[in-house]
This record gives structure tokens, sequence and C-alpha cells, in this order.
């Protein structure tokens, strides 16, 4: 690793120690040629897969459109703000664990489905009415029916 002082390529590493979360290594470095000491953090990068929408199109992973999503679907529902939170995570480490570089929109809409199933019914039947595009009331008691029927 270079040294931030002089740029030298050749640094030693002189103490290593996990962080207090244990999800990075935080190494003391001394530079070679000047003698300074700095500190590096060292962690594992994750990548969000690309999200690939209904007309082909692809973006990146937005974590701000599930959290605009999940709430609007929870709009006046006695769901806290953590819950919230913790549901978003829960999203973003399928996706993490999924282990793929693309996903479809479809895919991500289902798994906020999956959560919002265990968390509110009327949320639930809220996203679902968007997402799945109802275009009448029987395909909403048809929902329901299955909802009742879990």
């Amino acid at each position: 690793m270079k040294c931030p002082f002089c740029q030298h390529a050749n640094t030693q590493v002189i103490d290593t120690r996990l962080s207090e979360e244990h999800n990075c290594i935080r190494r003391r470095r001394r530079c070679m040629a000047c003698d300074k000491r700095f500190s590096t953090m060292e962690s594992v990068e994750m990548r969000m897969p690309l999200i690939i929408k209904r007309t082909g199109e692809k973006v990146l992973f937005d974590p701000a459109k599930l959290h605009t999503s999940l709430n609007r679907a929870l709009h006046k529902r006695p769901i806290d703000s953590e819950t919230v939170e913790d549901t978003i995570a829960a999203i973003e480490s399928r996706l993490y664990h999924l282990g793929v570089k693309e996903i479809s929109s479809q895919a991500i809409g289902e798994m906020m489905l999956d959560e919002l199933a265990l968390l509110d019914e009327v949320a639930y039947v809220r996203f679902a009415s968007v997402y799945k595009s109802f275009h009448d009331v029987s395909e909403f008691t048809q929902l329901i029916a299955s909802l009742n029927k879990k």
C-alpha cells in the first residue's frame, strides 16, 4: 500500500485488529521511506445486482425506492420506522446472498410481497394492488381470499 504522505510503495504492517463491529480489519502501517505511521481499514465489498426493469432497462439498485414503496404501503399502519428499516435490510440481505449480477424488478417486488405478508396484511394488499396492476374488485377479493387461506 502506498504511503499517503510520500507516496512510497513499501509500507510495513505494525498492528492488525478487528473492529468493534467485527465487520472490518484495522491495520496500523509504517512507511519504510519517511517513517510516518497511518491506519487503513479493510472490509469486504458487497455489490448489489443491477436491476432489470420491465422495459429491459438496467439500473443501479436504489434502496431509497424500497423505502418509498414500503412507506407508501405502510402509510398510517401501526408499523414503526425501525421495523421498516429491518425489512429493507432483510430484502437487501436476500439480494446480496443471491450472488447474481442482475435481477428483475419483478423478483424484488416478490421479495417485498413476501416481507409485507409477514409484516402487515393491509400493507400487503396495498402493495400487491399497485405491483400487480389490479383492474377490478375481483382481483382484490381473490388476493384477500388467498390471504385468508394462509
